[in-house]
């Protein structure tokens, strides 16, 4: 069985036992966190949502708190002596699924 939940303002498939990132969700670490914008359920009964399928959500737990990889952003204008560097480090929730209700 799998399901498509929304978090974050994106959309993840997701199956018991999976672990996925998510951007930052504030549980701490070793927490359960229930999602219940569940978009569609699949498997051998499917149920999709219009928007949300009623009465569906999903359970995880909450394995760690980070911060990715830094991305150097850099502006730039040619003959202007303009020049701007910038770091930023996206902060994500790292989750894996224990389970689907449908």
């Amino acid at each position: 069985m799998y399901a498509i939940i929304e978090t974050g303002g994106k959309q993840f498939k997701v199956q018991e036992g999976q672990e996925i990132y998510v951007e930052k969700v504030n549980v701490e670490a070793g927490e359960v966190v229930t999602f219940d914008k569940v978009l569609f359920v699949g498997g051998d009964d499917t149920k999709v949502g219009a928007p949300f399928v009623d009465g569906a959500s999903v359970t995880a737990k909450v394995e760690k708190q980070g911060r990715q990889k830094k991305l150097t952003v850099f502006k730039y204008k040619p003959k202007k002596n303009y020049k701007r560097k910038q770091g930023h480090r996206q902060p994500y929730t790292k989750l894996v699924i224990e389970s689907i209700k449908a």
